[in-house]
């Protein structure tokens, strides 16, 4: 009853309904997959009334989310510059290649060990390339002995393998094996996911024979790899709660590489407004479930770019065959985006619809660059 009579199409009024009907600040009472569930599913009928694709609707939407953040900063004597954007830019994707951590049963710290197709042409170009990788990594893992078989939830391989920087070896290995040069066609992403194993001020990584290590040293090993591989970009490379190391991390990688925050920020505006203040980190990770309504995520992605935080839509490790998340990307022009590997339904789902939305728009859309940095070669 809390949304009969709601126009379909006015989204910010029905997720602010949902909003007060939840009362709570996490959405713990309807819990925010249900909200999220129920605000998607408006804006899909929303764009089906209007006769447009998704992502055109949701470029809508955002426009206006990015006025009202003008007007919000402009009131509060901020300092407010969305850059403009098309909702014809394919994302960078950036593809998950071995898993570890919570996403794998194996015994690597890291979470994941990712791609990026930074010297593609097209959406569609750069994800043959990433298929190619994949499948050169399966046939490097199994010539080393190691599992070619299993997955992770994410469809990553999940070997056991001797520490978390011969994942990285084994990746680069796969690139050139590939018939690609690390660095200039494809680069390394991490996601470290580093509060998970961080305990009483401490980073203790199982891989390397239970190591306890301070921030610093946890940010001098993280350069040190900068330094020796093609690695583009970096998440959650200091714990959630770590302010004191983000801002070390920050100072030392933010004028080399992507930091991307995701259990810092949460998709949470005011975990957002603290880093910005604090200056640390440069990206955001965007997960709309964590936030749970459309007209907030919206708000999320405006804030972060009007400071200047770069944007990458993601899939969650639980996922479901939904392909919103893929418009939502265009919608934006966030520029890249994270949905896991080439493999299984619900990840392979999205890339497809990307596909389909490339093809629609066919030589009218443009395909988003990855962020500039000095990369070494592999």
């Amino acid at each position: 009853p809390t949304l009969l009579g709601c126009a379909v199409d006015d989204q910010a009024a029905i997720d602010h309904r949902m909003i007060e009907l939840d009362g709570t600040a996490n959405k713990s009472r309807i819990g925010a997959n249900a909200v999220l569930g129920v605000s998607l599913a408006c804006a899909h009928a929303a764009a089906a009334l209007r006769g447009v694709p998704l992502y055109e609707h949701l470029a809508t939407l955002y426009a206006e989310a990015s006025i009202q953040r003008s007007v919000t900063a402009r009131r509060d004597n901020q300092q407010s510059a969305i850059p403009p954007h098309s909702p014809r830019t394919l994302p960078m994707p950036m593809v998950n290649m071995i898993s570890g951590g919570l996403h794998a049963g194996g015994n690597l710290d890291f979470q994941d060990f990712l791609i990026m197709p930074v010297g593609a042409d097209s959406f569609h170009q750069g994800l043959g390339w990433v298929v190619a990788v994949y499948r050169s990594l399966g046939r490097v893992l199994a010539a080393r002995g190691y599992d070619a078989v299993l997955v992770g939830d994410e469809g990553g391989y999940g070997p056991r393998l001797k520490s978390n920087r011969e994942a990285v070896d084994l990746v680069v290995e796969a690139i050139s094996a590939a018939g690609f040069q690390p660095g200039r066609d494809l680069a390394i992403a991490l996601d470290v996911a580093s509060t998970h194993f961080y305990h009483n001020e401490t980073y203790r990584l199982a891989a390397a024979g239970n190591r306890e290590m301070t921030a610093a040293e946890l940010v001098d090993e993280l350069a040190g790899w900068v330094g020796s591989y093609p690695i583009i970009s970096i998440e959650d490379g200091c714990a959630e709660d770590d302010w004191d190391g983000w801002r070390l991390l920050t100072e030392r990688l933010g004028n080399r590489v992507q930091l991307i925050g995701d259990d810092l920020f949460s998709t949470k505006s005011a975990r957002l407004a603290r880093g910005i203040e604090r200056n640390v980190a440069n990206s955001i990770l965007i997960k709309p479930n964590q936030v749970g309504t459309l007209t907030e995520t919206l708000q999320v992605i405006a804030q972060a770019k009007a400071a200047g935080y770069r944007t990458i839509i993601s899939a969650r490790s639980g996922e479901t065959e939904d392909t919103t998340i893929a418009h939502l990307a265009v919608a934006t022009a966030a520029g890249q985006i994270k949905i896991g590997s080439v493999a299984r339904s619900e990840r392979l789902a999205k890339y497809n619809e990307l596909l389909r939305i490339e093809e629609r728009l066919a030589g009218r859309a443009s395909f988003a660059q990855a962020p500039v940095f000095s990369i070494p070669a592999g």
